[in-house]
């Protein structure tokens, strides 16, 4: 796999060892993962491609029109990896594979923690190799599997050190020390549950104020509008704040001095990651892989989901104490950086694209547990 130039023009399909398919046009957890993947594999040396509806063209992709040419071969090879990460495209990859006699090797990545579908399973058997984002993930395989858990840019989340002005210029307090939630604004990430600990928190600690942001259609809008009027009842409008999808959002990750991360699901979760990247100890619920991301009293706190009084016990010692807020801090800076840097799972990734296009595709092969 000889190393090319990251570029934001099409690429020629017969010049392409890896496609890695997206066939949702709304930005998800999934698209947002090839989105910062594609680029930082390219470079580090795979020839590979995105393909399909909500893919930035800035990113290495083949036209969707050309995707008939997968039917061939490389030029540079005798097979090509296919990648998927949804029901979807495994079905697509098994298609093109045995229906069409594309040279495909069948890579699927696993996040769900839950049992799969009789379909899922079926197609999951069919997989050259399989992937799982987390142990618990990998819990719920019935085949041999790598774990290769997500990473994060360490270069852009990284501590910001004048909080105070960091903080004024999004519109903060500068004397108020912050407590974030964020993500997208729905009973499934427990932005609801985030509202009645801060609603509990707050009145006996004048010197913090909550932020929440993400994204909320109109199907949570009421939802929403809920939280809005028990924050109002409280009379915490003004600690307890709603800021919307953030443009800014590394900056807001770097403005906190407490993060909350209370989903009652989850599949992977990358925000304690961002937040303890930015040198802000993470309390979360046990909801994705978060017990495998937070060193527990060292980093921050993981507590019983859909539960109020949990969080609550679990923030108020950071939010009481300096000192253990400032040792929390810099640990999980360094294991951020030591563990869950993006480039680590790009070349993980890379690795199992090499060892997939070395072998025949009469016998199949399947990543060591």
């Amino acid at each position: 796999m000889a190393g090319d130039q990251v570029s934001s023009q099409p690429l020629d399909v017969r010049e392409v060892d890896v496609v890695a398919p997206n066939f949702k046009r709304r930005l998800s957890g999934v698209t947002s993962t090839i989105i910062q993947l594609l680029p930082l594999q390219q470079k580090l040396g795979t020839r590979i491609a995105g393909l399909g509806p909500g893919l930035p063209g800035t990113l290495p992709h083949v036209r969707t029109r050309h995707a008939w040419r997968l039917l061939g071969r490389p030029r540079r090879g005798q097979l090509r990896v296919w990648h998927a990460r949804r029901n979807v495209e495994m079905a697509a990859g098994v298609i093109l594979r045995h229906l069409f006699r594309a040279p495909l090797r069948l890579l699927f990545t696993s996040a769900a923690q839950r049992k799969h579908k009789p379909f899922t399973r079926w197609l999951i058997r069919r997989m050259d190799a399989v992937v799982a984002t987390s142990r618990k993930a990998g819990a719920y395989l019935e085949v041999p599997h790598t774990v290769v858990m997500h990473g994060i840019d360490t270069e852009r989340f990284t501590p910001q050190t004048n909080k105070r002005a960091l903080k004024q210029s999004l519109g903060f307090d500068p004397d108020l020390k912050l407590i974030g939630c964020c993500g997208r604004i729905r009973h499934q990430k427990g932005t609801d549950l985030f509202v009645e600990a801060m609603i509990e928190l707050l009145p006996q600690r004048p010197d913090w104020c909550a932020v929440f942001s993400g994204r909320t259609t109109a199907e949570h809008a009421g939802f929403l509008q809920k939280l809005q009027q028990q924050i109002a009842d409280a009379g915490l409008s003004e600690r307890i704040r709603y800021v919307g999808e953030h443009p800014r959002i590394t900056e807001l990750f770097q403005s906190f001095s407490l993060y909350i991360a209370p989903p009652r699901w989850e599949g992977f979760g990358l925000t304690p990651l961002e937040a303890m990247a930015c040198g802000v100890p993470t309390v979360a619920t046990d909801a994705g892989a978060f017990s495998e991301l937070i060193v527990e009293g060292r980093t921050g706190s993981v507590v019983e989901r859909d539960n109020v009084a949990a969080l609550v016990a679990a923030a108020a010692p950071y939010l009481d104490d300096e000192e253990l807020r400032e040792q929390a801090s810099g640990t999980a800076i360094e294991h951020v950086r030591a563990n869950f840097p993006l480039s680590r799972e790009a070349e993980s990734l890379n690795r199992i694209y090499a060892e997939l296009l070395g072998q025949d595709i009469d016998q199949p092969l399947r990543a060591a547990a």
